[in-house]
């Protein structure tokens, strides 16, 4: 069964970065530091999500002769809407309710035999 898009751990993390302030432009550089995503991960993901029209970008001219511009970054409506979902998805997904109760091994001297018993209340 394929993956869903988006889902990513690393998609996730640009997500919550873009969610922070979910209407303000974002330097790539800033999410790279943010996220702690190596350009070689980030500016992919950015890449697909405009692409998907889950991001909108501007050019950003440069503030001083010799430099660059800047490429700005901040999720569209619907893509505001999808990173909720995804984020959403994962925490559930990452803590299911146990069905059983947690055992823990205990291990005697000799080693040669394994009891489980169920762990004690806290």
């Amino acid at each position: 069964m394929p993956r869903l898009p988006h889902t990513s751990p690393q998609t996730l993390h640009v997500f919550e970065a873009l969610l922070a302030a979910p209407d303000a432009w974002r330097y790539g550089y800033d999410l790279s530091r943010e996220t702690g995503l190596a350009s070689g991960s980030l500016y992919p993901i950015l890449m697909r999500l405009a692409e998907g029209a889950l991001l909108e970008t501007r050019w950003e001219p440069a503030e001083q002769p010799g430099r660059p511009p800047r490429h700005l970054y901040r999720l569209t409506p619907t893509g505001a809407e999808l990173a909720r979902a995804r984020l959403a998805r994962a925490a559930a997904v990452s803590s299911p309710t146990p069905a059983v109760p947690p055992t823990a091994a205990v291990v005697t001297p000799s080693a040669a035999v394994v009891r489980l018993r169920p762990q004690a209340a806290s």
